[in-house]
């Protein structure tokens, strides 16, 4: 029974992996952002600085986000984390809707990790289904993202 079940699960993620890659279901959105800070509010007792933000998308992405926003850094410091929720509405290749991304991100001195990742079930209209992730990447004061995701058939 547990072979059965294990071979079961192994085919599935195969065929899941395949069709992902070799299908074509797996598509790529590029473009770039700009970033809005709004006014943060008084340092919490707990240490942690909270933060929101607003965005806009230009390119594959058209629309905007809000993100809700916790580090363990006020940003003077070169080391420490994050983690936020954003909520995007808009477009995507042409596709309106929208959905969330989670974000944990954590930094040193001479080192960036990032990890975006679009929340499970949280696309909506002609987005729903959607699942990904997002890659950023600062050059100067521009910001750029590539997006690879899917939508459900």
């Amino acid at each position: 029974m547990l072979r059965t079940i294990l071979t079961a699960w192994l085919a599935c993620a195969a065929l899941m992996a395949q069709t992902g890659k070799e299908g074509g279901r797996l598509k790529t959105a590029t473009g770039s952002f700009e970033v809005k800070m709004l006014p943060p509010g008084a340092p919490a007792e707990d240490g942690f600085l909270r933060l929101l933000l607003e965005k806009s998308f230009q390119g594959g992405l058209e629309g905007s986000s809000r993100v809700a926003m916790m580090a363990t850094s006020d940003g003077r410091s070169p080391s420490g984390g994050y983690v936020a929720l954003e909520r995007f509405t808009g477009k995507l290749d042409g596709k309106a809707g929208g959905f969330v991304m989670q974000h944990s991100g954590i930094m040193s001195p001479g080192s960036t990790e990032l990890r975006i990742v679009i929340s499970p079930a949280s696309g909506t209209g002609e987005l729903a289904g959607i699942t990904g992730k997002l890659e950023i990447r600062i050059e100067g004061k521009q910001h750029f993202y590539t997006l690879e995701y899917q939508l459900a058939q």
